[in-house]
């Protein structure tokens, strides 16, 4: 077979330019090596072969590259991202990911799996085909994520059977759905065999599970997490044999929280994840190379945290070609300028350069397809008056959803609220506002109506389609009519993030496929968020978190505490609905 022999052919090459009989085609000299498996820095050169590297030592090439004293580490890994949280199709998701050297992701596209189903899957599948970074794919595995969620579409473990013949999908994705496993429920279950059957990994999702809950995905042979806050969280999954998933995100930042958990013993079980990270922050922060600089900053060895976002992830995952700059492993790694500061120099893959000084040197094609037209449904709910957002009460004390700045997880108050008629009225006093969510998938008409603290709008609305995990219409407001022209733009535009002020829309990111991530270039949808960001400051005055993400995590009904889905107040603790008014 070609393909057999074309292995041959290369692993032939490269053991004899291992042997030093013949030259390799390139060889990078003058470099410290981060050798990731000792915890030391090492010198030698390092001879390349096509897109591995051959052998470390003293080496004749065809092209010599002098790394004039820079850092040589492995390509960077991020354990657990949803490219669709960035709001960018996956070729623009890698332009930015390749300045930050980062050079494999381990995805999960359960976000356009709830709009679109399999399509949605196949689409990310389809547009992370031969591009310049390595995206490797778990399959979603709570679509929805809770039985009671009203999302586009539902996929069984039939659903996801073909997908496991791909050779970039590795396994099931976290397991948030805590009581399906719990109550060994048919369809999870089948899952879990499906994903064993073919020797694949599953990724856990422990949000709020006490210790001894714990156990139970331990048993069911899931063996990491992200959903860490604290520091006994953190030594729990350690405890339990998982690889603790550290999480620095734009909403949900664990790191400094959980970075003292990490030992000298232990930190080889630890490793960086994004999660959800918008554009903006990627374009200013970066990856997991931030986490890697702000770990550094708070004290961590630069060693262990390079080794965290390298050969740990790797092994995580068990792939055993990336994540070490050794004979045999994929030619991914990055020239460091410095190794404390962890500044870029450039960023090679496959052994060819593709970032030097900040600038990408290979170009990303574009990707068409014909699923944006057919498969990948956006709005599907009818237009809405007023009268639909009204929230009627029996009681002026009431179950309300406080937000915690900079975290994912919510708080349930209990407040006296204003009534007008028997209904709902905001107070910019007391800083309630009122929080909509409107189903958007099916044409249900359902509506749910809550509300919400923390937010500390003065006047105006926002509103979103990014609404995990159903991404129905999310919303919320200091008054009804600025509501409702926020989520009539939305209709408008095919999804998206809108921004209104006294009835007028002020500005907007339309977000076309699925109602999740743009059709525009990265620095376009960099800059639209910019502006986006601005006028809701006008909105809101100052703040330390952002207010678009935040809302969009306040329909999951996975994450403590209390959340609104469009059915209505959902509580965490008995995982079940509830009434927003105290009925004593």
């Amino acid at each position: 077979m070609r393909g057999d022999s074309d292995l041959r052919a290369k692993l032939e090459k490269r053991i004899r330019i291992a042997a030093k009989k013949e030259p390799a085609d390139i060889v990078i000299t003058n470099g410290k090596i981060v050798n990731v498996f000792t915890g030391e820095l090492m010198d030698g050169d390092v001879a390349i072969a096509d897109d591995r590297i051959a052998g470390i030592g003293s080496y004749q090439g065809k092209q010599i590259i002098d790394a004039e004293g820079k850092y040589i580490v492995p390509g960077l890994i991020d354990g657990h991202v949803h490219i669709e949280s960035s709001m960018l199709t996956p070729q623009e998701f890698t332009k930015i990911l390749l300045l930050h050297g980062v050079t494999t992701v381990i995805t999960d596209p359960h976000e356009i799996a709830n709009v679109a189903g399999a399509a949605g899957i196949q689409y990310m599948l389809d547009a992370s085909e031969d591009l310049p970074i390595d995206i490797r794919v778990m399959l979603p595995s709570c679509v929805p994520a809770v039985p009671e969620d009203s999302n586009g579409a539902t996929l069984y473990a039939k659903d996801l059977a073909p997908f496991y013949s791909h050779d970039r999908v590795l396994g099931l994705a976290e397991i948030m759905d805590f009581p399906s496993v719990y109550e060994t429920q048919s369809d999870m279950i089948d899952k879990f065999i499906l994903t064993k059957k073919h020797n694949r990994l599953m990724d856990g999702h422990a949000a709020g599970i006490e210790r001894e809950k714990l156990n139970v995905y331990s048993a069911a042979e899931i063996r990491n997490d992200h959903e860490a806050t604290t520091l006994q969280e953190a030594k729990d999954r350690l405890d339990l044999g998982m690889y603790l998933m550290i999480r620095e995100g734009t909403v949900a930042k664990d790191l400094k929280a959980l970075l003292p958990a990490i030992t000298l013993r232990n930190s080889r079980r630890c490793l960086f994840v994004t999660d959800d990270k918008l554009v903006d922050d990627l374009v200013e922060e970066g990856s997991v190379n931030y986490s890697v600089r702000l770990a550094i900053e708070e004290g961590l060895d630069p060693i262990i945290a390079i080794q965290m976002a390298t050969i740990n992830a790797a092994e995580c995952f068990q792939l055993d070609s990336i994540g070490a700059v050794s004979p045999g492993y994929r030619a991914d790694f990055l020239l460091l300028d410095n190794l404390e500061e962890f500044s870029i120099h450039s960023v090679y893959r496959n052994g060819q350069c593709v970032v030097e000084k900040g600038k990408l040197r290979r170009k990303v094609q574009h990707f068409k397809s014909s699923y944006l037209d057919t498969n990948l449904p956006t709005i599907n709910c009818a237009k809405l008056s007023s009268a639909d957002l009204k929230l009627p009460l029996t009681s002026e004390s009431c179950h309300i959803i406080e937000i915690i700045p900079n975290s994912i997880v919510t708080k349930e108050v209990i407040e006296k609220v204003q009534m007008v008629d028997g209904y709902f009225q905001p107070s910019l006093e007391k800083d309630q506002l009122k929080l909509v969510v409107v189903e958007r998938h099916h044409q249900t008409g359902n509506i749910g109506k809550a509300i919400v603290k923390g937010f500390g709008f003065k006047r105006g609305a926002i509103a979103t389609t990014i609404s995990h995990d159903s991404h129905n219409i999310v919303a919320v407001g200091t008054n009804d009519q600025d509501l409702l022209s926020a989520i009539h733009e939305l209709q408008e535009i095919k999804g998206g993030i809108v921004v209104v002020s006294e009835g007028k829309v002020v500005a907007a990111l339309p977000l076309p496929i699925a109602g999740l991530i743009s059709d525009q270039d990265y620095l376009t949808v960099y800059e639209q968020l910019k502006i986006l960001n601005h006028k809701v400051r006008i909105l809101q005055g100052y703040a330390t978190f952002n207010p678009f993400l935040t809302l969009s995590f306040l329909s999951l009904t996975v994450i403590p505490a209390l959340k609104l889905t469009d059915k209505g107040l959902f509580d965490f603790q008995s995982f079940s609905y509830k009434d927003v008014s105290l009925n004593l």
